[in-house]
């Protein structure tokens, strides 16, 4: 398969799939290509295959790279977000490996979270660092719309799915310690996981739909009667759930077709504080393909 690097001006994909643990490519997409996009923010995880699936345009991004050789915390989140965007993504289906912080949510089961709580000490969760502020709304951080989608794709498969629930996200890479995992359990969470966040977050500012299927691979420490996490357990699990995920992906990207508009492709639109007439040129480039639309608007309001 031939790999190019590209400037990205016509829509390459209109939804995107970003693959977590084991889940590093989409069976059944045609024509496809891969494509290395360069962001202002650095390179992605991973070239982003883009082709033909159920007649749609979509385009693939293993989060950790192809090999699984980038950590939670090392992931590039906004080069990743980013070169989404700029393809001409405007929906986001997340894939992410968890663990059960309930008796009730059993490995093998999945969970559709509509909410986060953020560990995370680390990472870049923000676009709008330099000449540019920003504060979206993140009240509600998944998509509804994409959310029922999942929610409908899993119905014909033989998988017990919890919705809602609330994903805390960790900062890793090493599991929780019991403490840890016990005072979670009192916040009463439902998952717990290491990547999420802050990729919700830069799907927001990104003006993309974002929406996660959570793959419960293991009980986090906090269970006497099982053995405590560790890779092994999770790998065998994680297998298990591969498939069918790609199964319920096949499904949910077939229910898009015909999804309309969203509030989340407009989410920028009372959220940037810096008057844009105030931006640099090199604030201008920076953000070109996150503000574009605002731009050219505040553009053509100047020539009037």
């Amino acid at each position: 398969m031939a790999t190019r690097k590209t400037t990205l001006r016509a829509p390459q994909a209109q939804i995107g799939v970003i693959g977590g643990s084991g889940l590093y490519q989409m069976p059944g997409i045609t024509h496809m290509k891969e494509i290395r996009v360069s962001t202002p923010f650095g390179s992605p995880s991973d070239p982003i295959k883009v082709g033909t699936f159920q007649g749609l345009r979509v385009a693939f991004l293993a989060r950790h790279g192809r090999d699984h050789r980038i950590m939670p915390t090392a992931i590039n989140y906004r080069a990743n977000i980013h070169a989404l965007k700029s393809l001409g993504v405007t929906r986001i289906f997340s894939v992410s490996a968890v663990g059960s912080m309930k008796e009730t949510i059993r490995p093998g089961d999945c969970v559709l979270p509509d909410q986060f709580l953020d560990r995370t000490t680390q990472r870049a969760g923000t676009f709008f660092d330099q000449g540019v502020v920003a504060h979206v709304a993140f009240a509600d951080p998944i998509c509804h719309s994409l959310s029922d989608i999942l929610w409908q794709a899993t119905h014909p498969h033989p998988v017990a799915v919890h919705r809602p629930g609330t994903y805390l996200c960790i900062e890793g890479p090493q599991f929780s310690t019991k403490a840890e995992s016990l005072l979670y359990r009192q916040w009463g969470v439902d998952v717990i996981g290491m990547t999420n966040i802050p990729e919700a977050k830069l799907a927001r500012e990104a003006e993309l739909c974002y929406a996660t299927l959570a793959l419960v691979t293991d009980y986090d420490c906090w269970h006497e009667t099982e053995e405590a996490v560790s890779v092994g357990g999770i790998l065998e699990i994680m297998h298990k759930n591969v498939e069918m995920a790609q199964l319920v992906l096949a499904k949910a990207i077939e229910l898009t077709d015909g999804l309309g508009p969203c509030t989340c492709h407009t989410a920028l639109e009372h959220a940037v504080i810096t008057p844009l007439s105030s931006l640099t040129a090199t604030a201008k480039k920076r953000y070109q393909v996150l503000l574009r639309r605002y731009l050219s608007t505040h553009l053509r309001t100047q020539k009037r």
